[in-house]
């Protein structure tokens, strides 16, 4: 029994040593949102929430930004048919 028990604490003290030899980080911190692939456990999945919602906002701000462009330079080019196109894409991705 008490050898049974040895065995017992040594395994349970080595798996112990190879756990904290494992990184700790579950997400990429040293990554942009863009660029991070892997995720892990609960602080993992957080943070992979916290980066859809920024992707999507930024998709949203860029689909903005590109429109307003395009609406300039549809009005320079007097384009009645691109104007409002385009003004139809300001009122759905500029909020």
């Amino acid at each position: 029994m008490l050898k049974h028990l040895s065995l017992i604490s040594i395994v349970t003290l080595s798996v112990l040593s190879l756990l904290s030899g494992c990184s700790s980080e579950h997400y990429q911190k040293d990554r942009a949102p863009e660029n991070r692939d892997q995720y892990s456990g609960a602080e993992g999945a957080v943070q992979y929430q916290k980066d859809q919602s920024y992707l999507l906002t930024k998709e949203l701000s860029d689909k903005c930004e590109a429109a307003k462009i395009d609406l300039a330079v549809a009005q320079s080019n007097k384009n009645s048919k691109e104007i409002e196109k385009q003004q139809a894409l300001i009122e759905n991705s500029c909020h």
